[in-house]
């Protein structure tokens, strides 16, 4: 009886250690790491929201771990490179933060072509899969691509027309926002947005050019008093964002895991991401209204004259992207048509 209850015993161990590790084997823990704080808004209405989805879509059997500010590590333009590496396993980054390593994203980037952050996300995705994914972004696995809302002027002395531009010192967020400024004889100044406030603060820079929702958290209201913006459907500028995920990573993933990725994933994501960040421009304007500031609105038909001198702009990015073997005419043709589809809801 002993050697059989020892026997009994030791069965149950086994089975109980035996569930227990296929238990473990199941909850997947992923590392997201990106650069804002926690607070601004894309962590808190894009990132956390999908989180939240990922891991009640999964009942629980996936863990994400969100790291902002850059907490493991690194600086913002070795994102891609950590979650290409494996070092992370998602990671959500601005792909101006390496000029040129994503030429065909910047089609987007171009002043004055997106019309609202929701129709121009969508056209990105849409553009994405048919010419970036097996170029551009080849080596990762993306999750969503998509801009912010409008971008804007915020500076120390008020900027009403082009000609007040001249001299003045600007943070710039890309590649093609520092192509305009030098043409209206502004000076480009690259650094990260969170150097934005010490730079403003210490004289280093006149204004910067950023939409309205990140302005809040960086305090830039309370560090300049004027605001320039345009026309509804003009924008200065718009970044392009990524949210990719270690290609390796997720190809490991059990297929039903899997599955609730991909439907956390593409077009519709891509257009929420960027419909929520756009969200959050009335409420940063109403800040800086309220603060007593100067909000300076370029009419339609100025801001028809400044969209028809960023043209210069247009022609160096064909120029570049062309050296580069890539066919830039007709990718920025494709990406107008494509913007104005969505745009008209077509």
């Amino acid at each position: 009886m002993n050697t059989f209850r020892r026997t009994v015993l030791a069965g149950l161990t086994a089975a109980t250690a035996l569930i227990a590790s296929q238990a473990m084997a199941a909850d997947i823990t992923l590392k997201l790491h990106q650069f804002l704080p926690q607070q601004a808004n894309v962590p808190r209405l894009v990132l956390d929201e999908w989180i939240k989805r990922i891991e009640a879509g999964t009942n629980g059997r996936v863990k994400i771990e969100h790291y902002p500010s850059m907490q493991l590590g690194g600086k913002p333009p070795q994102l891609m490179d950590q979650v290409q590496d494996g070092i992370v396993d998602l990671a959500w980054t601005v792909n101006g933060f390496t000029p040129g390593r994503f030429p065909r994203s910047e089609v987007f980037e171009l002043p004055f072509l997106m019309t609202n952050a929701e129709a121009t996300s969508r056209a990105y995705w849409e553009l994405f899969e048919k010419e970036m994914k097996d170029t551009d972004y080849r080596n990762v696995h993306l999750i969503g691509a998509w801009v912010h809302g409008p971008g804007m002027l915020h500076t120390n002395k008020p900027v009403r027309t082009m000609e007040d531009m001249t001299g003045m010192k600007f943070r710039i967020p890309s590649r093609m926002a520092g192509f305009l400024l030098e043409n209206l004889g502004a000076v480009p100044i690259g650094m990260p947005v969170t150097a934005i406030p010490e730079a403003l603060s210490k004289g280093v820079i006149d204004g910067a050019v950023i939409p309205w929702e990140v302005t809040t958290a960086l305090k830039v209201p309370e560090l300049v008093g004027n605001h320039t913006e345009f026309a509804e459907g003009y924008a200065f500028y718009t970044l392009t964002f990524t949210l990719a995920m270690n290609k390796d990573r997720y190809e490991s993933l059990p297929e039903d895991i899997k599955a609730v990725f991909d439907a956390n994933s593409g077009i519709e994501f891509s257009a929420f991401a960027g419909s929520q960040q756009a969200s959050a421009d009335g409420p940063a304007r109403q800040k800086a209204v309220d603060a007593g500031n100067t909000v300076i609105t370029i009419s339609a038909d100025d801001s028809e004259k400044w969209k028809a001198f960023a043209q210069p702009v247009y022609d160096r990015w064909v120029k570049d992207v062309t050296a580069k073997g890539i066919d830039g005419a007709a990718l920025l043709a494709e990406a107008k048509a494509l913007i104005q589809k969505h745009t008209d809801g077509k």
